[in-house]
């Protein structure tokens, strides 16, 4: 059983949610932050059972989701009490294990590292990932027009039914050209999971004073003749962000955000969880084959 120490919480884990991150550790390309778990894990829903030395804002037996740095493949987790979100009711274990990871980035990529304008013309690329669910929904709530791309027709139809109002299955046609059709001035900001040579693509969607942030790198850590000129004559920006290893009085911080920016739209049903699958801790291999494979439409939940 894991040691409580003060403004923690012990925390009884009943569903956890997979990101593409547990399945990079597993395959040892991204080592949890030092002094943390080496076992996989960064979101989880439970009851809490324990709290530590100074924890006022929570209760034994209270349902919560949350964030941790690792560990979360596990019965039992020791969670921040800052990095812990009381559950609303109407949300099933499932789907609040599927929330903080994506909404929490996204929350973090838009209104932190990025600055998302109301009404702002965005684009996101894989549009029907974890990230790009959570994007979608958030950026609309925002009242932003939103483009997405994806790799298939299912998941662009998948896309339109968040609410993206533009989509484009770039196995079948070209980013950049039917981008541009949809905006003639270019985007505003851009949210970037792919990166690699992509991101000469994104300079090229960029609208003046545009902002890229990039959240990963699918395609590649190497951008081949990034051409700076075109970025300088637009304006623009490109910032790169990661919360794994950021502080926790920075995820103190950003949990706070949440709470303030966008809990609030899960109560009244503005924002929801997009979970593709609910599997058996015990089938955890197979879940991280789907998302391996790229055929989940949202997120992949296990539950214990």
């Amino acid at each position: 059983m894991p040691l409580v120490g003060a403004g923690q919480l012990l925390v009884k884990i009943n569903a956890i949610g997979i990101n593409r991150a547990d399945l990079l550790q597993v395959a040892g390309k991204y080592p949890p932050p030092k002094g943390e778990s080496d076992i996989p894990g960064l979101e989880v829903s439970g009851e809490v059972v324990e709290l530590g030395e100074g924890v006022t804002d929570f209760s034994v037996g209270e349902s919560v989701f949350g964030l941790v740095a690792g560990g979360g493949y596990a019965e039992y987790v020791v969670i921040h009490a800052g990095h812990a979100i009381k559950k609303p009711n109407r949300l099933s274990d499932e789907e609040a294990a599927s929330i903080a990871e994506t909404f929490l980035t996204v929350c973090q990529a838009f209104f932190i590292v990025g600055n998302l304008q109301q009404g702002g013309n965005v684009f996101i690329h894989a549009g029907a990932s974890g990230i790009g669910s959570a994007a979608i929904q958030l950026a609309k709530a925002f009242n932003c027009q939103v483009t997405v791309s994806v790799s298939s027709q299912a998941k662009a139809d998948y896309c339109a039914q968040l609410g993206a109002d533009n989509t484009i299955v770039y196995t079948k046609q070209d980013v950049l050209a039917t981008a541009s059709s949809f905006s003639n001035t270019g985007y505003d900001f851009v949210l970037d999971v792919v990166a690699g040579n992509m991101l000469n693509t994104n300079v090229e969607l960029l609208a003046r004073d545009g902002e890229i942030v990039v959240l990963a790198m699918l395609s590649g850590r190497y951008c081949e003749q990034f051409d700076i000129a075109k970025l300088l004559l637009k304006r623009g920006s490109v910032k790169a962000s990661t919360l794994r290893n950021r502080s926790d009085q920075y995820k103190t911080e950003l949990v706070s955000l949440f709470k303030q920016r966008c809990l609030p739209l899960f109560e009244q049903q503005v924002l929801k969880p997009t979970v593709h699958q609910v599997a058996a801790w015990q089938d955890m291999k197979q879940l991280h084959e789907v998302m391996a494979h790229n055929q989940n439409l949202g997120k992949l939940v296990a539950h214990i």
